[in-house]
Formats: structure tokens, C-alpha cells, sequence
């Protein structure tokens, strides 16, 4: 019995078993410590694309949060770590067709990584399990053309100088060097997430050594404003 539960509720974390059924009934259950523990990396993803998917085909799966609430109280079992940018249109947990208890958000603008950001990733993953490690940037974003345009602004320009690597190393493959440059921006955005997810495993130990033993798996992203769709670089 316990294992047709487990299957069940593993079925219904991809949604995509009985995709009517979803959509008619409202989701009751929060992710627990055996499903999570169950779940591999490459199935955490898989599941993300899937869930994306739905979201930018208007096919949300309906959560009763009430019930959630109650069933979360006392733990939580997130599935993966989800950096991402501040930026207000990049609404993460909907993005995904995900609720409560399902993953850890951290949300910096440009979605670079420092010390505390960091020690977050690695209690997500070292002390609460989840196998996941997402660096997820998106198109046109602020943070980026900020760091393009070299924007000097009170503690921003600290924060801008962490993108400034990326900026540096595609315009050394790329002329016109400017946030009007739509191809020049995305580059610029591609090589940040990437440069973020380097700078993860050369910051943190602990996320490099799970990695290696493929307990978790570290991945970047880019989320488009204009139809909803992540796509990953693995």
C-alpha cells in the first residue's frame, strides 16, 4: 500500500499521468520526505519541464492551499533550489505550476551569487535534501543592461560588478557593446547564468562534491517574457 501511494503521488508530481484529472480536481499534496527522497535530479527537471510547459499553455494545475498549509506545518521537503532574478515578472513557483513545500526560492537581481545566497543553496541541498540546483535568468532583464550600460548607483554598482564578467566576455566576441543590442543583451544573459553556475561550484565545496557524487545536479535556465518558456542549458 505504501508503495501504490508512493507511485501515486510520484505520478502526480510530473503531471502528466491523468492530465484531466489535474485539471478538474484541485491538488492536495505537498511534497514528503519519501517522495523526495524517491525522486532523482534528472526526474526533478523533467518534472519542471513538464509543469513550465503547462504554465505557458495556460494549463495550471488548481492547488488547494488550505490544505497545503495544514499539511506543511511542521515540515518541508523542497525538491530543488531556484536562483532567480528579482524582477517582478519572473513569478518562479507559478512559472513552474509549482505550490507550498515544493522548492526553495532565492531571488537576487541578475541572479548572481554571494556568500549568503550561497550558504542558502547548500542548506537547501546538505540539510534539506533537495537534489536540484537551478540558476534561472530571463530575457530583457534589468540587472543585465544595467551592467551593459555600466550603471553607477549606490550599492547596485557592487551588485552590477558580479555580471560585469560576462558583459566582458561576450563583448570580446561581439561589437556594439549596448543594452539596445537585443542579441548582444541575450548573450550577455546566457553567459551570466552559466558564469553564476561556475562560480557555485568554485564557491561552495558542498554543492561541488554533491554534484560530483550526483546527489544534486546544477543547471541554468532562461525564462522569455514574451511566451512564458524556460530553456535550459545541460
Amino acid at each position: 500500500m505504501k508503495t501504490i501511494y508512493l507511485l501515486t503521488v510520484l505520478c502526480l508530481f510530473f503531471v502528466s499521468c491523468n492530465e484531466k484529472k489535474t485539471e478538474e480536481e484541485a491538488r492536495t499534496y505537498v511534497i514528503t520526505e519519501e517522495l523526495q527522497a524517491a525522486l532523482t535530479p534528472k526526474q526533478i527537471l523533467d518534472s519542471l519541464k513538464v509543469r513550465n510547459d503547462r504554465f505557458s499553455k495556460g494549463k495550471m494545475t488548481r492547488v488547494d492551499y488550505t490544505s497545503q498549509i495544514v499539511k506543511s506545518e511542521n515540515s518541508q521537503y523542497p525538491a530543488a533550489v531556484i536562483l532567480s532574478c528579482l524582477d517582478s515578472r519572473v513569478p518562479v513557483e507559478s512559472i513552474f505550476d509549482l505550490s507550498i513545500g515544493d522548492v526553495f526560492v532565492a531571488r537576487v537581481a541578475g541572479n548572481i551569487v554571494n556568500p549568503d545566497i550561497l550558504g542558502s543553496m547548500e542548506y537547501g541541498c546538505k540539510v534539506s535534501g533537495s537534489k536540484l540546483v537551478i540558476v534561472l535568468g530571463h530575457s530583457q532583464c534589468g540587472a543585465v543592461k544595467s551592467a551593459i550600460d555600466s550603471v553607477k548607483l549606490g550599492n547596485i554598482t557592487e551588485l552590477l560588478s558580479k555580471i560585469e564578467p560576462a558583459v566582458d566576455s561576450v563583448s570580446a566576441k561581439m561589437e556594439n557593446r549596448s543594452s539596445k543590442n537585443k542579441e548582444f543583451v541575450k548573450k550577455v544573459t546566457d553567459e551570466n547564468v552559466l558564469l553564476t553556475i561556475d562560480n557555485i561550484r568554485k564557491n561552495s565545496p558542498i554543492l561541488k562534491e554533491m554534484e560530483e557524487k550526483d546527489e544534486i545536479k546544477i543547471v541554468g535556465g532562461v525564462y522569455e517574457l514574451d511566451n512564458g518558456k524556460v530553456h535550459f542549458f545541460e
